[in-house]
């Protein structure tokens, strides 16, 4: 078999069969993966959330994980925010002739890793090679089904005045790991990914209290550009004090040296909640016990006040408004 992926691999004959047992039917191997036109599920009964997305990265690979890795975090994790545990999962892979073999298994292998630890099932996919040139190596789209568990109620437009806003980790760090890998700054800085599957920290948070009002994980503009939009939709103010929100050292020491706010970088493993503030204190309690939330504070209050915006108290006690994110965002993640 070639060790790179060419056109005939997309041409529906006898390499893109090749290619489908190879890497795909070898990692993704489960009862419910189909090689008919569609997979035939059993869902309890309920309320289903349904949600895709598209992964674009580049690089494909950073430190913390890959594009393959991302793509599973990335959807799960949005099923996870409408209070939705994880069922099963669909992937779209558009590979650029010539990508190899190799940095194709290492992806798919990621992928099912981390499908594994999240307890889903890739039930169904589709593959299409493109020309030298017409896709930056592999673009990968997801879809997912999951079950919204029962008395779970999450929405942008659920926001309260008396919310506690609950960050469920340190914040920018996706974003600071790609630039840093993306562009040659001269900069040495040990920065990580946070990219991470985050079902299991929503059920602990739901163990806690179901009377969350928003879960949304702070991915492209990072978590300032979530506050805006919950903001928004809610037409509540928030007020954030700077000291408690989690930022690790080299990602401060990065966006001092390069002029950027924390607030707006990506994350791939971070929620941000919106709770009634008795439950707030327990919820950040439950998720500093989990895998991928140690670090979870609460960072800020909902306010009737200024409604649409966010407004920041500093570590000397001026208040600033916090800009709403306009234009490009740096550096861009998909």
């Amino acid at each position: 078999m070639n060790e790179t992926v060419t056109l005939a691999h997309g041409a529906g004959g006898r390499q893109t069969a090749e290619l489908i047992d190879r890497v795909f039917k070898e990692h993704f191997s489960n009862p419910d993966l189909t090689s008919d036109d569609a997979a035939v599920l059993s869902v309890e009964k309920g309320r289903l959330a349904f949600t895709t997305d598209g992964f674009i990265v580049s690089p494909a690979e950073f430190p913390g994980g890959n594009i393959g890795k991302l793509s599973i975090c990335g959807t799960v994790n949005d099923l996870s925010c409408m209070g939705a545990k994880p069922l099963y999962l669909s992937c779209a892979f558009v590979i650029e002739e010539g990508f190899p073999m190799d940095k194709l298994e290492t992806i798919a292998r990621s992928m099912a890793a981390t499908a594994k630890e999240a307890g889903v099932e890739i039930v169904a996919g589709d593959t299409k090679v493109a020309g030298k040139g017409q896709v930056d190596g592999v673009f990968i789209t997801t879809t997912g089904i999951g079950r919204v568990q029962e008395d779970v109620e999450t929405s942008g437009k659920k926001a309260e005045p008396g919310d506690a806003v609950i960050v469920s980790g340190d914040i920018g760090r996706h974003g600071c790991t790609i630039l840093l890998e993306r562009e040659d700054f001269g900069i040495d800085a040990d920065v990580t990914s946070d990219c991470a599957p985050l079902w299991g920290a929503v059920e602990d948070m739901l163990s806690v209290t179901k009377d969350i009002h928003v879960i949304r994980d702070a991915t492209r503009g990072g978590v300032g550009t979530v506050l805006y939009e919950i903001a928004g939709q809610s037409q509540v103010g928030i007020r954030l004090r700077s000291e408690d929100i989690p930022v690790q050292e080299n990602v401060k020491g990065v966006c001092g040296m390069l002029g950027l706010e924390p607030l707006y970088l990506a994350c791939e493993g971070r929620l941000v909640i919106f709770a009634p503030k008795e439950h707030a204190e327990a919820i950040v309690e439950k998720l500093r016990q989990g895998k991928y939330t140690k670090d979870a504070a609460i960072i800020g209050e909902v306010t009737e006040e200024m409604p649409g915006r966010v407004v920041m108290t500093t570590e000397i006690g001026a208040e600033t408004l916090l800009p709403e994110p306009r234009g490009e965002l740096l550096p861009r993640i998909c």
